[in-house]
């Protein structure tokens, strides 16, 4: 496969940005390349700068479960884009775009938007400890919740993938507040509230952690959340940034049949634009300025070329629910060829992790113990074979609506095809 093109740029984007890159992970280091210069795409298939194809399951890390270049949603941006990039203003698509997230996720009585999945967790964090007066939060190893200083403490995605366990810059001062519980063990989190009685305002949990690799809750896990907070009156907060209208119509929260106080929404429901959102219980929300003292702000939130994205993704999806059991055909068929072929996955839905280890992966203690070369070499295989994945043990694939059945029938049989050239 010849790269030649995405190489000399990468050595010119080197000049400018940190590593030649605007996101840690995608400087692909982890597999032992450089990244790839993408120039479009379209459906399920990503283009490089060197005139490659890819079957593509990064899907922009998540938004894209339509599908790249979807014409329902390049058509309502154009729209809104010939009315005027940013208003700094209120416009009527806020309310239609709150309207449909509402219709879907009735938990979130209230809610407000922001710009990206990271102001949405340090906004909802911060309503909740105005809401409560409690200052001490509780994440899990291994979920990651943006790189706010005070939620980035063991977190996954781009930490896991280049092994820096917490950041520099980051004072100590901003993590004290900050608890750690180990993921699908609620035990963990009994602990922590007894010995902090009174003074945990709020849980924040990945519903189905996808920033460790997918990792499901374990049964029962998120119930005793749910119970444990309300004993102790605090507020559950999910960070539904990846699973928000992915793994159902109504997010994890549907899917899972447990309703938090506070929900983080962002990648699909901004259609593909930078566009999150933050919102739960009506008397938490009104705590939120200018209604209460909780400020936040934010020039381009509500932007209204990304609600015209968010709008028409959420309507597409509205309009075809059969998309979901479609996704979990697809996606089963993914696993059940990976799992033939003697590889260990996790899946949830349409998100799904091909681990390197030979152990259950259920916390983050297991997934730190897969063999990243191991998947290096696999991922490298399914690029030189024009799948493209994420570049990190520690992601999630995601399947998307524009997938056919013929690019699924293509990916399984590559997938079978590695294991043999692995084992001869």
């Amino acid at each position: 496969m010849n790269t030649q093109k995405s190489e000399a740029l990468y050595e010119r984007a080197q000049q400018f940005m940190p590593g030649g890159v605007n996101s840690p992970v995608r400087a692909f280091r982890s597999v032992g390349r450089a990244p790839l210069f993408i120039e479009r795409a379209a459906g399920s298939r990503i283009y490089d700068a060197d005139s490659n194809v890819f079957l593509d399951y990064v899907c922009s890390w998540g938004p894209g479960i339509l599908g790249h270049a979807h014409p329902a949603v390049l058509e309502a941006v154009q729209r809104a884009c010939e009315k005027g990039l940013t208003f700094g203003a209120c416009h009527a698509g806020e309310i239609e775009l709150a309207e449909l997230i509402q219709e879907q996720m009735p938990s979130m009585e209230m809610l407000r938007m922001v710009s990206s999945g990271t102001e949405a967790a340090m906004s909802a964090v911060r309503a909740a400890r105005g809401f409560t007066h409690r200052d001490r939060i509780i994440k899990f190893e291994g979920c990651y919740h943006g790189h706010s200083d005070g939620l980035l403490v063991r977190g996954g995605s781009g930490l896991l993938t280049h092994a820096i366990p917490d950041s520099a810059g980051v004072p100590a001062g901003c993590t004290e507040n900050t608890l750690l519980a180990v993921y699908n063990d609620a035990d963990s989190v009994r602990a922590l509230f007894d010995a902090y009685r009174g003074e945990i305002a709020a849980v924040i949990v990945e519903p189905c952690a996808a920033n460790m690799g997918v990792v499901p809750p374990a049964a029962g896990f998120l119930e005793a959340l749910r119970q444990i907070t309300k004993e102790h009156g605090a507020l559950l907060i999910f960070d539904e940034v990846i699973t928000g209208f992915r793994l159902s119509p109504g997010g994890a929260q549907q899917y899972y049949g447990i309703t938090p106080d506070l929900t983080a929404l962002g990648k699909i429901v901004g259609g593909g634009m930078p566009l999150a959102v933050y919102g739960g219980r009506r008397e938490i929300m009104e705590c939120v300025a200018p209604l209460g003292s909780v400020y936040q702000a934010g020039t381009l939130s509500g932007n209204p070329a990304a609600v015209a994205a968010g709008t028409a993704t959420l309507r597409e999806l509205g309009a075809h629910p059969e998309i979901y059991a479609l996704l979990e055909q697809k996606s089963a068929r993914l696993q059940e060829a990976a799992e033939s072929a003697g590889l260990r996955v996790n899946r949830c839905g349409s998100l799904m992790t091909v681990f390197f280890t030979d152990a259950p992966v259920t916390d983050f203690a297991a997934a730190k113990a897969a063999d990243t070369g191991a998947y290096a070499r696999f991922f490298n295989y399914l690029l030189e074979n024009g799948i493209y994945t994420a570049p990190s043990q520690f992601e999630a694939m995601f399947v998307s609506a524009a997938h056919s059945d013929a690019d699924i029938d293509r990916t399984c049989e590559v997938l079978r095809q590695y294991t043999r050239c692995a084992t001869t």
